[in-house]
């Protein structure tokens, strides 16, 4: 059977901070009531990492002749026709990137993610580095990245035992259209009104040191922290992120903006006029997630483009046959692609 751009279908996840900007802004279809933060677009996680979980908890393919098939399956079918020349996380084999939406209805817990060296001595660690993408925000939100100035482990641990652990991290006006990198060991906190594209290792590790003083409903108690590992982990060298290199390139129907690059993944933002068509020009897996307009993408030997507009995520693998690209509309989606071996 041969291989195609894939669509997956979400992964709803219910949070207590979470709202219903993924239907009233991006048009999906939510179950009613719920209050969901996140919604999971593309990922593959072996049994055991996601909570309650005894088997792989793997993307499924939501169209064409593939459809029903997990993710992981295709690892495992196609290999490098899937994948490339681009390492598989971990040792279980995994699909290299985990793609999430975020909506932030209130505040997330301000939080930590484990650094390589933290996971070398800590085995059920995995290490998480991400980016957010800005697709909407309400007046006057704000994230948190950072420390503040001159905060050292000792004033931060003094902050947290006080309450006060908002006040030793940097507050970020946002805006649509921004990008903000968080590697491992940045201490951060997504604000309340913003809905995000979060890029990401494939990881679900993070440690809690405030969480607002919520009650989790489950338990009607506080909801669980981890300070002791995420004092472990945060950065308190001091030192200044350095600014990601942004690169600009024009053309007559294209524009390609550089916002992300890591070790692990780079991000562009792509744009093309509506009506423009050329052959797709990857060797390699992309992942594009749609900002705005519809495009499609042919390929020999299987009937029907895969299509794809606003809130949809696809997976190009690396060799298909012939793949053609056409823009139905003005189009703009991240395009993620990945370090080879």
């Amino acid at each position: 059977m041969p291989l195609y751009p894939l669509k997956f279908k979400p992964r709803y996840v219910e949070k207590i901070w979470g709202g219903r900007k993924f239907e009233t802004v991006l048009g999906k279809s939510l179950p009613p009531g719920a209050q969901i933060g996140e919604s999971w677009e593309l990922y593959d996680f072996p049994p055991g990492v996601v909570e309650g979980s005894t088997d792989w908890v793997s993307a499924i393919v939501a169209q064409g002749p593939l459809a029903g098939k997990s993710l992981h399956e295709l690892v495992q079918d196609f290999g490098d026709e899937l994948t490339g020349d681009v390492a598989l996380a971990g040792e279980h084999g995994q699909f290299p990137i985990l793609i999430k939406f975020l909506d932030a209805r209130q505040d997330l817990s301000v939080q930590v993610h484990p650094d390589e060296q933290f996971c070398r001595g800590n085995p059920a660690a995995h290490l998480k580095s991400e980016a957010w993408y800005i697709l909407q925000n309400d007046p006057g939100s704000k994230l948190y990245k950072g420390l503040e100035p001159g905060v050292t482990a000792e004033s931060f641990q003094k902050a947290i035992e006080d309450g006060a652990v908002e006040k030793s991290i940097r507050h970020i006006p946002v805006k649509e259209g921004e990008c903000y990198y968080l590697p491992s060991g940045t201490i951060h906190a997504l604000g309340a009104g913003i809905l995000v594209a979060e890029v990401q290792t494939p990881s679900d590790t993070t440690f809690r040191v405030f969480d607002f003083n919520r009650i989790d409903p489950s338990t009607g108690q506080l909801r669980k922290l981890h300070v002791a590992d995420a004092m472990k982990c945060i950065d308190f060298s001091g030192k200044e992120e350095l600014p990601q290199k942004r690169d600009h390139v024009a053309g007559f129907f294209t524009t390609v903006s550089r916002l992300v690059t890591s070790p692990y993944f780079k991000i562009e933002k792509v744009r093309f006029s509506e009506g423009f068509e050329q052959a797709v020009p990857y060797d390699q897996p992309v992942v594009w997630v749609m900002l705005q307009g519809e495009a499609q993408v042919k390929v020999d030997d299987v009937k029907e483009p895969t299509r794809f507009k606003r809130g949809e995520t696809v997976l190009i693998p690396a060799k298909t046959k012939n793949p053609v690209l056409t823009t139905l509309s003005d189009c703009v989606w991240l395009e993620v692609t990945f370090p080879a071996k």
